[in-house]
């Protein structure tokens, strides 16, 4: 009898609300239970249980109280169950009720709403809601745990700045760098550090592609208004690698208007991507725009110092003592981004572990054979030489010439101290491509540029730009 009696309610719910709004907000109730007058509706998620409370519950006691004058109260309920006539079991405490007097003629009272609904046309999600809706964080990625240089201290300073503030700070705040870098470390911590210091703030960290997933979907199973309402209720919203939306129009549509909806409401908005927003190609002028209005932050290619204090702090996290020799080693080999320089060191400590070997050089390289040969093909000693040859103004033959003079001899040295530090090439192996000069020619040209390095500040910026160069 209850089931039939919701059915002509839903069916007369749909003729007044239209198909649109029906398949958004009341297709998903479920009829949880009825007993002596009291009847119980179900919905997956708090925030659709908040809007509907809001916007439809009082309707729905009436229509159900012409069908039904026993009908006294409506419960809408959090949690998707199968219908049932039977008395629903104990629901969590929040609950929104639709109440009447008993006499079906008497006037109807107001519908009770949470207060985070109230003074709002869109009720405000729980961050339990919102983790079904984005993406899981990662507890490893914490402020804490973030190891700061040069190349990244001014993106972990503006991350810092916006999880710490109680206003919006920088709206947005636009994260970018190359792979492994660090950008979704940063922004798991920001998301991390708001829901410690303020639980009330909903959080929502998905990567672009998820958010237009969900949004094609939305459009598939036309609820767009659901997902409209989701996305814009949230207090922080934060889009990881926003380049992927690069050439849907539609999506890059909704998030402008998305992102409009949010920074009119004084909500914070963070983004990362792998270029500037001046630089992503195939967004929309008015997006890109908008996404260059707040604070832009770059995160550089790392240093050696930096990939050697990412490597102790690594190691101080697993527990295991790595001698010094092997962490240089991989700080200098391993250079293209953090995720490799991390991965690099735990194949090295877990193939100690299993095979009951200690860690030495010459294990950690037998171990990494593959991972050294991938990064001795990003960087060569011809493109060395070029780029070397390029910044001093020399001709490239000079690399390999016989002359001595300083203006080509400092250049030469550097070349082959880069081809020492970046490269596994043996010694021999690059006096040969210096033209054919000896190994001790290479250990001398290695140990000047050191030495230069920490006498001569301007020689040492020249040498660092031209590792950075050759590594970017």
């Amino acid at each position: 009898m209850a089931k039939s009696e919701w059915d002509r309610v839903k069916v007369r719910l749909r003729d007044e609300v239209g198909d649109a709004a029906y398949r958004s907000w009341l297709r998903p109730i479920t009829l949880h239970g009825v007993s002596d007058g009291d009847v119980k509706l179900a919905l997956p998620t708090r925030f659709m249980r908040d809007w509907v409370a809001t916007h439809y519950a009082e309707r729905i006691r009436t229509l159900w109280g012409a069908e039904n004058p026993g009908i006294r109260n409506v419960e809408i309920v959090v949690g998707a169950v199968r219908a049932t006539a039977a008395p629903a079991p104990a629901v969590e405490p929040a609950v929104v009720v639709a109440a009447v007097p008993k006499a079906a003629a008497a006037p109807v009272r107001a519908v009770r709403v949470p207060a985070a609904a109230s003074g709002s046309s869109a009720p405000a999600a729980s961050n339990s809601d919102i983790d079904e809706l984005g993406a899981q964080l990662d507890p490893r990625f914490t402020f804490k745990n973030f190891v700061v240089g040069k190349p990244n201290e001014f993106a972990y300073a503006a991350a810092n700045r916006v999880a710490d503030a109680d206003a919006v700070s920088f709206n947005p705040l636009f994260l970018y760098g190359g792979v492994g870098l660090g950008k979704t470390h940063l922004m798991h911590a920001i998301a991390h550090h708001i829901r410690e210091r303020n639980p009330q703030r909903t959080v929502l960290y998905l990567s672009a592609e998820k958010f237009m997933y969900r949004f094609i979907r939305a459009l598939r199973t036309q609820d767009t208004m659901s997902f409209k309402e989701q996305f814009r209720s949230v207090d922080v919203l934060m889009i990881d690698d926003v380049q992927f939306i690069a050439g849907k129009d539609a999506t890059q549509e909704e998030f402008f208007h998305t992102f409009n909806a949010l920074v009119d409401q004084g909500r914070q908005i963070v983004i990362s991507a792998d270029k500037s927003p001046s630089d992503l190609e195939g967004i929309e002028e008015r997006l890109r725009s908008r996404m260059a209005c707040g604070l832009v932050a770059d995160i550089h290619a790392t240093t050696y110092e930096l990939r050697l204090g990412i490597l102790h702090s690594k190691a101080e996290q697993m527990g295991v003592i790595v001698p010094q020799k092997v962490m240089e080693f991989l700080a200098h080999k391993i250079t293209s981004n953090v995720r490799e320089l991390e991965g690099g060191l735990n194949r090295v400590v877990a193939h100690s572990q299993l095979v009951g070997r200690a860690i030495t050089l010459e294990s950690t390289q037998e171990v990494l054979q593959d991972l050294l040969r991938a990064s001795d093909r990003r960087i060569t000693i011809e493109e060395i030489q070029k780029k070397v040859a390029e910044h001093f103004t020399i001709k490239l033959a000079e690399m390999s010439s016989a002359r001595r003079s300083r203006q080509v001899a400092r250049p030469r040295q550097i070349a082959m101290y880069l081809a020492k530090q970046l490269t596994s090439r043996s010694l021999p192996e690059i006096g040969r491509k210096f033209g054919g000069r000896d190994h001790t020619t290479v250990m001398h040209a290695v140990k000047k540029v050191e030495e230069l390095k920490e006498s001569d500040h301007n020689f040492a910026e020249d040498v660092e730009l031209l590792r950075r160069m050759l590594q970017g």
